[in-house]
């Protein structure tokens, strides 16, 4: 299970410290790959100045050949042209999935957002069916809080 505060603590640390954006992301995927059994990949995207298109910034799993997604396609374009966290609990039922792996049963894609500024997303798959929790949103949105004060920091 997600220990978010925990992370989160980590995270503001490491700001203090004077990290910047690039080594926190990764720090927090490589976290929150390995603190869940049922996350069998975490990837970070960033949304392009343009908006139009997520860049894969960091990950953790199996590499994919989805390194950049146009905005509205598959579960992570969909959640930013929507503004909202999409939890899927069975891939093969969601219409224009974009498959990582044959493997993947389900998705959580949780936005990294101050207000109405999207800057990025958390993208978790998971070998298993319906894998994942209202809680396990809730404290991944934790961390991708934290994230967004440091985006947002850095591009003002």
């Amino acid at each position: 299970m997600i220990d978010a505060r925990a992370v989160v603590t980590e995270i503001q640390e490491m700001r203090e410290d004077g990290h910047l954006s690039d080594a926190l992301l990764r720090h927090a995927a490589r976290t929150l790959y390995n603190s869940d059994d049922r996350f069998d990949w975490v990837g970070i995207y960033l949304l392009t100045d343009d908006r139009l298109e997520l860049w894969l910034h960091n990950y953790f799993g199996a590499p994919t050949e989805h390194a950049k997604i146009p905005v509205g396609e598959g579960v992570c374009g969909k959640a930013v042209a929507h503004g909202a966290n999409q939890n899927v609990p069975d891939v093969t039922e969601f219409e224009g999935y974009l498959a990582c792996s044959p493997d993947v049963r389900s998705e959580l894609v949780v936005l990294i957002r101050a207000g109405s500024e999207i800057y990025g997303q958390f993208d978790i798959d998971s070998n298993q069916a319906d894998a994942f929790e209202n809680q396990d949103e809730v404290a991944i949105q934790m961390v991708a809080d934290k994230l967004a004060e440091q985006l947002a920091h850095e591009r003002r």
